[in-house]
Formats: C-alpha cells, structure tokens, sequence
C-alpha cells in the first residue's frame, strides 16, 4: 500500500501567466517565490512552493503527494503498474522543475493527473504573503470522479487514505490526523474541482469575502461553515475557472481506533451548516443523476489529455 505523507503542491496550466500571477497574488493572496520564463511558483507556507502556473491549457492540471523515500517511490510504482497505471518516471530535469527530489506520475481510475514526489523542497524561511489574507498553508485538494465507489476504493486500498465523512456518496479522505486531504466529488470529467487554503481565523475568512466581492471576484459557495469538518469556509472562482477556498478551524482526527466515519446528506444541509446554497455544479444533485460513470484507461501515457 502507497503511504502519504502529505499534499505537496498543485499544478495548473494557464494561458494568461501574468493575469493568474495577479490572482495569485494580489487576490488569494500568496507570495511569489520564483518566476521562471514559462512559470511562476507561489508558496503559503515554509515549502519553497505550493503551487506552479505554468504557460499551457488549462486542463493541465495536476496534484503531488509526498511520500517518505526513494525506495517507497520505487515501490509505488511497481504497485501501480501492477494495476496497469501508465507510470511516468520523472527524469532529473523534470524534478527540478516542481522543486522535487524525484518523483513519478500517473493517472488515477478518473484521469486525474496525480504526482508522487519525494523530498520536496522547502524554503528556510515564512511565507509572507502580498495581500494578509491570514493563510497559513497549503491544505487540501477536491478531485473530480467519474465513479466515487471506484475512486474510493482506489484512494483507500491503494493510497492508504481514510474515510472520515461522507456527503451522499462523496467521500471526505485524510491522510493524516486532519480530517480531509483529499475529498472526491461526482462530475462529468475529470480535474481538480477545488483547491484550499487554510487561513487563522473566521474572521479571516469574513474579511476576504468583502475583500474580494467588492473586486467582482465571483463567489460560489459561503461564507459558512461545514457540518463535517467544522471549518468555516468560503469558496471563490479564479483563472480558468478554477474554484479556490479558504478555511478556517478544520477537525483533526486524534484517535484513530475511536472515529467512526459520518453520513451526511447530498444538498445543501450537507455542506453548509449555516444555510449557505453551492453555486459549484459538483455540489449539486444534478451532478450525480447527470454523471457519466465511464473511467479512463489509466493505462494510457501520462501526457494524453
């Protein structure tokens, strides 16, 4: 079984490099670390960065997650090609383009592209970011899936990921004592459908909700707070539709023999303790009646859309 340690960074392509440096900054708040002719890289907390805007279409995107060592990076991708996963072996150029010791890609069961890296870089300093938005780090990734009892079983028997609550079917998974790291979703494609950053405090997130609503940044879900997590949340759209959120207060599970795994239902009540309605088409039912299940032959390169 793949153990993960933590999720590492994102990956988004962008036509638009300058506006999506703008964003990043300037709204969302983080702190450029590093500009390169076709890239820039964005950190949130101590790691040299957590998330690279790269030139190319915006269905580019991809996730990383760390894992302890070379021999378990070896070790993974022997287990997944063994569940014939096309797996790409990082050459020394690549690695050092997202700031890694080493890394391999493939595609999960949905055709998400997904890293495995080791050693990732840090910085040896704080994040100071551009606009206060109080964040202190990089947190958690929503994925789409094309087939959530599917991708569920993969997250979990292959990656080691834990179920702590489920929304209709959609199942929230830590990795660690932080009640989500990765939460999949039903859609029609495939992708990263959110992206969070934790921030202080609730009002913290009180304060970008004004921030950026007086700057036309369009908002789609909250501010609320999540009766599975507790965090309280607001999620906003950026770049090439990429939907971003900020939370606040999220659970941590500290004794794992004791949790026990929570249904809760699939609308609004669900997301929103506080009565807040999801502008965001994988929070809606429609999303499920509507999906298609067909996966994707994760067998195929890495590179193919």
């Amino acid at each position: 079984m793949i153990k993960l340690r933590d999720v590492s960074y994102v990956r988004l392509g962008t036509r638009d490099l300058a506006g999506a440096e703008t964003f990043a900054t300037d709204y969302l708040g983080l702190e450029v670390s590093e500009r390169r002719r076709n890239a820039i890289y964005c950190k949130s907390d101590a790691r040299a960065h957590t998330l690279c805007y790269f030139e190319g279409d915006p269905d580019e995107q991809a996730v990383a997650f760390e894992i302890a060592s070379a021999d378990e990076l070896e070790q993974a991708a022997a287990a997944l090609e063994g569940l014939r996963h096309a797996v790409h072996r990082g050459s020394p150029a690549e690695a050092a383009l997202r700031k890694v010791k080493a890394f391999i890609a493939f595609r999960d069961p949905s055709g998400n592209a997904i890293e495995l890296v080791i050693r990732p870089e840090q910085s040896g300093r704080r994040y100071h970011g551009v606009r206060d938005a109080g964040i202190t780090g990089f947190s958690h990734v929503g994925l789409c899936s094309t087939d959530l009892a599917r991708d569920e079983r993969f997250w979990t028997e292959v990656c080691s990921a834990r179920v702590s609550d489920r929304i209709g079917d959609a199942p929230l998974l830590r990795i660690d004592e932080i009640h989500h790291s990765i939460a999949l979703f039903p859609a029609r494609r495939a992708g990263i459908q959110h992206i969070n950053h934790q921030v202080e405090t609730g009002d913290d997130v009180q304060r970008s909700f004004r921030f950026l609503t007086a700057r036309n940044v369009r908002m789609v879900f909250g501010p609320g707070r999540h009766p599975t997590s507790s965090a309280r949340f607001l999620y906003f759209e950026g770049p090439d539709g990429m939907v971003f959120e900020y939370s606040s207060g999220v659970r941590e599970i500290a004794d794992e023999l004791l949790y026990r795994e929570r249904q809760f239902p699939f609308d609004p009540r669900g997301f929103c303790h506080w009565g807040a309605k999801p502008d965001v088409p994988e929070f809606r039912q429609s999303s499920v009646n509507d999906r298609s299940d067909a996966g994707v032959d994760s067998s195929r390169p890495y590179g193919e859309p």
